[in-house]
């Protein structure tokens, strides 16, 4: 049985030293909760008039100085409820809100539903997981209720409150309640357990798991629910630390098969697909390691939770690099199954053809090792579609010896983007291979285009560094520039640090890729007429060919070796967005997984060619034969079987 207790706060003479001593006391005595009752019944809150008298009346001090200041008749319960929650420290305050269902914009006595969902917010922040509002997830019993009556209320299974109002009432209600040996600290509030999910099984998250833990009502939700782009409400993120924590995860997920499921490393891809709603995450985040395994060789090993901007770090003393896309708060485990298109590719080629080896923990909890000598075709799938596999738990690398690289930053306006373009895709594709420049833009602004190149010239020497980049500085106006000589860490450094926080990603970003085996004039005047609609706010270019192009389309998963160029759109809408940008597939031979949200099937026959796509499937077979690995650009082991449902896009 859980016990609390209800406040009125319009009581006259009721006064905030009472309440708040109350409250206290229902705390340390081991009651569960302590409501704010809103004068007229749930929902019917007062005015923002009615606020500012309460708060005038909080300011004034009574004459003998006690501080007991009296609470007028009509006091906002949310001021109240806040107000108690500065003076306790853990206890479920309970405050009687419509729920969305029951909302009503007709209703004039009814508080405007947004307001009160940023009110909701704010306090969540200042007392995380503390506050429920839903009036039916607790009893409210009769001033003076015997322990009979207390029992057979609480026999449904809810706490049931009694209205107080002297220390006594509640002393004795705090000896009423059952002695347990369970302790109190270990267990999560009310208000926490009132926001877990229906079809989790939150009581058998394994031992290895429950302390990292994280449900909707816990204080640091916040901060692992969103990723980088995309706002996030999954039902349970897992945080495993070691390979063994990963099998447990999983062996938890397989009980959870109804759910989506999301693996995260640090949260930064754009597909998005490292949170959801409702369902579950495995966060890699804890398992960050980076080690040098052997300097002859130039072999490291680098756990998947690491952002590359640690990794780095970590390989400047030693004057070596490893090539990693173009920001460096990006995870190590998400790019290095994918592909990583960087800065230095066209000089090093890719993230994944400097991979030896994977520690990985599959589907069934079983723990392997794949290279070239051993689960070779399982090697053979991580590079290019690792996702759909299993959850890597480490990444052994041979890197480069790299030493100082020139850095560029270029801006230029044009008021012919079609033009630029073409330009670019032409100098991009004539440059040396030791040069590697993205392009990326957006809407117009009074018919100009503002263009930012940024890139990478892996050469020491400021005369050859000018040499290769002046090319690029005539495709627009240039209006600013900076060029800096770095070591390759100094590139990845400009990534913010992710703190306790999180990233705080929110809505549900559109993004669209391609792959362009070359930019014709044809290409640059259809991007031209996409950018002129003003549906795609960002448009990137980054230029492949060179040390990519060295590798065998068929050495890995990822089998578009020959492109000239990646392509990534993002509009703010899904229809617009595949209105506009459709009409360009002609010029198109596949797509990057990493930067592509659109859910059609079809999208999976552009991602993997089909001889590809079929020794895939044969892997998948092998690997993760009941599809627990679904929620990433899914291969379905068998072609004729259904792919799993599609979670519910986030708003």
């Amino acid at each position: 049985m859980e016990l609390g207790i209800a406040l009125d706060p319009s009581e006259p003479g009721a006064s905030a030293d009472t309440f708040g001593k109350l409250a206290r006391q229902a705390e340390e005595r081991g009651l569960t909760l302590v409501v704010v009752e809103t004068p007229g019944g749930p929902g019917r809150l007062t005015d923002g008039r009615d606020a500012v008298r309460a708060e005038t009346s909080a300011a004034k001090q009574p004459p003998d100085g006690t501080g007991a200041h009296t609470l007028e008749t009509g006091l906002d319960p949310w001021t109240a409820v806040t107000w108690l929650a500065g003076r306790t420290e853990s206890i479920t305050l309970g405050l009687a809100l419509p729920q969305p269902a029951q909302a009503s914009q007709k209703d004039a006595g009814a508080p405007y539903p947004t307001v009160v969902a940023k009110a909701h917010e704010s306090f969540d922040t200042l007392a995380p997981g503390r506050l429920l509002t839903d009036a039916s997830a607790w009893v409210t019993a009769p001033r003076g209720a015997s322990q009979e009556e207390l029992s057979a209320l609480a026999a449904g299974g809810k706490p049931v409150v009694v209205p107080v109002d002297s220390a006594q009432e509640v002393e004795w209600l705090a000896a009423i309640l059952p002695t347990t040996s369970e302790n109190p600290g270990t267990r999560r509030s009310l208000a926490a357990r009132a926001r877990r999910h229906p079809g989790i099984d939150y009581e058998s998250i394994p031992d290895s798991l429950a302390a990292g833990a994280v449900e909707p009502g816990d204080g640091d939700y916040r901060g692992v629910s969103s990723n980088y782009l995309r706002g996030g409400a999954p039902g349970l993120v897992l945080r495993p630390g070691t390979p063994d924590e990963v099998a447990d995860a999983l062996a938890y997920a397989r009980r959870h098969t109804h759910l989506p499921l999301g693996v995260r490393s640090a949260g930064h891809g754009v597909s998005g697909r490292s949170t959801n709603k409702g369902g579950l995450v495995i966060d890699v985040r804890r398992m960050n390691s980076i080690e040098v395994l052997d300097p002859g060789q130039r072999l490291v090993r680098i756990g998947p939770g690491a952002t590359w901007k640690q990794v780095s770090a970590a390989l400047h003393p030693y004057g070596w690099a490893l090539g990693s896309g173009d920001y460096g708060g990006v995870g190590v485990g998400g790019l290095a199954t994918a592909g990583g298109i960087g800065l230095l590719s066209r000089a090093h080629g890719l993230t994944i053809d400097h991979l030896r080896a994977v520690e990985m923990v599959l589907a069934d909890g079983s723990r392997v090792r794949a290279s070239a000598e051993e689960h070779s075709d399982l090697f053979w799938a991580v590079r290019g579609a690792g996702a759909n596999f299993g959850v890597g738990t480490a990444f052994e690398f041979k890197v480069d010896k790299v030493t100082e690289v020139g850095h560029a930053e270029l801006g230029l306006i044009t008021d012919d983007i079609g033009q630029a373009l073409a330009d670019f895709g032409r100098i991009a594709s004539e440059a040396p291979r030791d040069t590697t420049v993205f392009l990326v833009t957006g809407r117009p602004r009074q018919g100009y285009w503002n263009i930012q190149l940024y890139g990478v010239v892996d050469n020491p020497d400021p005369g050859v560094i000018v040499e290769r980049l002046t090319p690029f500085a005539q495709i627009g106006m240039l209006a600013q520039q900076q060029v800096i000589v770095t070591p390759y860490a100094g590139v990845m450094s400009k990534a913010a640090d992710v703190g306790p926080e999180g990233h705080q990603g929110v809505g549900n970003p559109v993004s669209r890729s391609a792959f362009l085996p070359e930019l014709t004039p044809e290409f640059a005047r259809d991007a031209a007429r996409l950018l002129s609609t003003g549906q795609v706010y960002f448009f990137e270019l980054r230029t492949m060919g060179g040390a990519i192009a060295d590798v065998s389309p068929e050495e890995t998963a990822f089998a578009h070796r020959s492109s000239a160029f990646q392509l990534t759109a993002m509009g703010g809408d899904e229809q617009a967005l595949n209105q506009v940008w459709d009409p360009l597939r002609r010029h198109f031979h596949g797509l990057y997984l990493s930067f592509e949200t659109d859910l059609r099937p079809e999208r999976l026959r552009d991602a993997f060619p089909p001889a590809t796509l079929e020794r895939l499937r044969g892997i998948k077979r092998c690997y993760d034969p009941h599809n627990l690995f679904r929620d990433n650009f899914n291969i379905i082991p068998n072609p004729g079987e259904q792919a799993a449902p599609v979670p519910a896009p986030l708003s």
